[in-house]
Formats: C-alpha cells, sequence, structure tokens
C-alpha cells in the first residue's frame, strides 16, 4: 500500500543524481557506497544490462517501489530491453512471448526475492544451462543491492502513486 506520506525528506540541494537527490542522500555517510555499489552493479557485472533490468524491475514490482518500476536505465535499452518486454514483467511473465533465458531471470528473481532457501532442482538445472555460475552470483547480488535500496525507498515513505516512464543515463566509463 502507497503511503504518501513522507517519514523522511529529500536533500535541500539537487545534485542532478538519482540516488544522491532521494531520501537516501540524507544518509551522506553512506550514500557514496551505495553509489559506488549502483555502480559496479553494472559496470562490472558479467550478465546482460537487459537481464538486469529486468531483475531490477521485477524486484521494483514485488517491493511496489513506484520511483523504481518508473525508471529505465538507457544501458538496458541499448541492450534490447523494449517497453513491450517490461509490459511481461509481470505474475503471468512464464506464458509470455519472453526468450527462455528472459523467463529464467525472471524466475530466478521470484525464487531470491520469496523463498532464497528453496531454490527447485530443475530451475537449478535450468539456469545452469544459459548462465555461468559467476552470472548466477552476479545476479544473486545485483536483485540484493536492487531489494535492499528499493525497500529502504519505500519503507522512508513519500511516494507518489505513479509516475511516467524515465529514462536514466547510467554512466559505466565512471565505474573503476
Amino acid at each position: 500500500m502507497n503511503n504518501p506520506q513522507a517519514r523522511v525528506g529529500k536533500p535541500s540541494t539537487s545534485t542532478g543524481h538519482v540516488i544522491r537527490d532521494s531520501s537516501l542522500g540524507l544518509a551522506t555517510q553512506t550514500v557514496d557506497a551505495i553509489i559506488e555499489m549502483n555502480n559496479l552493479i553494472w559496470g562490472k557485472n558479467s550478465v546482460r544490462m537487459a537481464l538486469l533490468e529486468m531483475l531490477r524491475l521485477r524486484n521494483a514490482r514485488t517491493v511496489n517501489c513506484v520511483f523504481c518500476k518508473s525508471v529505465r536505465y538507457d544501458v538496458a535499452r541499448k541492450d534490447g530491453l523494449t517497453e513491450d518486454k517490461v509490459a511481461h514483467i509481470n505474475d503471468d511473465f512464464d506464458s509470455s512471448d519472453l526468450s527462455e533465458i528472459e523467463k529464467l531471470t525472471l524466475a530466478f528473481a521470484d525464487v531470491y526475492l520469496r523463498t532464497p532457501d528453496s531454490f527447485d532442482p530443475a530451475l537449478i538445472a535450468r539456469l545452469r544451462q544459459h548462465f555461468s555460475e559467476e552470472q548466477i552470483c552476479h545476479m544473486a547480488i545485483s536483485i540484493a543491492t536492487f531489494n535492499a535500496t528499493s525497500k529502504c525507498a519505500v519503507s522512508l515513505g513519500g511516494m507518489p502513486e505513479s509516475l511516467p516512464v524515465m529514462e536514466v543515463e547510467m554512466k559505466i566509463a565512471d565505474v573503476q
């Protein structure tokens, strides 16, 4: 349930950075580490950008982070993620026309987010047919990071009822 009542505010000055300008930017001692982790997720990952974005969006839908649901990273779009594919990130994704790899990505997200200790052996076998162990690990770390930041944002309140879809530029070259 959305609670439009903000429990905390936002920084008083705008930097133009999507995370730094959110409520998370009030935690000045930790926001740089959060931004660095996000940059590493997107800049040093062995998983395709479009699949990372699908993980992020499935998490956003599960947590109901209105802001996260509205953002599309440019690198994912450049990697082939379309709004048509985004529309299939729902509970019926398994019967959609998404590719097998895209469906596996979303199935991984669902198990990770809901019952991480009970991965079905058949799902693990299917994941291993398409992803390396490193990629599966990157998927887990990525969704853990997405989940932590979106839950934090939702818990701080002030989420609008809806937002238009907006593209955010990911400056991967900034990652060291």
